[in-house]
């Protein structure tokens, strides 16, 4: 394998920084505004009363594919977590371009008997294996039951495992292997950046990975 030559790379002015000094806070945003963009887990739930609660999480990823299985971190303890600790059930839709507004809505500090669905004028619709409700606009969502909450620093880090997916049909095409997945431009999704940014999907690269090393 080739080196790249050290002399032909472009140098690179860089500003240090050193988290004992910037302190944890400011740490986080500067880390927050390199880690973009960051897919947003709007997160429904039920609380043991029943009432429904939605929030965007964007510290969220997948990190098992057998079985499949996500994960978002709540940033202390909120209603989410609460209720997913009682429940053991969360549902995950995904925040499309037009819910830019609504899905920011939803980060709002509503009192825990508040439903944001209601609140934030979000339409809901029944899950189809867990009893929180999914978003009825977001383009696919996925059905998830509760396998751990683990507390890290000072968040909590929740997995769930998908148990059931829904996908809007016109959003799915078939690959060149019969399988029908969603297309990314189609579902038009927003992500997090740093700050109060938002980003949405722009250009789509494809490219096949290699065969060899």
């Amino acid at each position: 394998m080739s080196t790249p030559n050290a002399s032909s790379t472009p140098s690179t002015s860089r500003t240090e920084f050193d988290p004992a000094a910037l302190g944890d806070r400011e740490t986080t945003l500067l880390v927050k505004s390199i880690l973009i963009p960051r897919p947003i887990a709007w997160v429904g739930s039920v609380d043991a009363a029943g009432t429904a609660n939605l929030a965007p999480h964007s510290f969220f990823t997948m990190v098992s594919e057998e079985p499949p299985i996500v994960m978002f971190s709540s940033t202390t303890r909120k209603d989410t977590l609460n209720n997913v600790e009682a429940t053991g059930q969360f549902t995950v839709s995904l925040v499309s371009r037009p819910q830019f507004e609504a899905a920011n809505q939803t980060s709002a500090p509503y009192a825990s008997e508040v439903s944001e669905f209601g609140a934030a004028g979000i339409e809901a619709e029944p899950s189809a294996a867990v009893a929180p409700p999914r978003v009825a606009g977001s383009p696919a969502v996925m059905e998830c039951v509760l396998e751990s909450i683990l507390p890290v620093g000072g968040n909590f880090m929740v997995l769930g495992r998908v148990v059931h997916v829904a996908v809007d049909t016109d959003t799915l095409g078939t690959d060149a292997r019969g399988r029908t997945l969603p297309l990314a431009q189609k579902l038009d999704p927003l992500t997090r950046l740093g700050r109060n940014e938002w980003g949405t999907l722009g250009e789509v690269l494809a490219i096949d990975r290699p065969r060899v090393g």
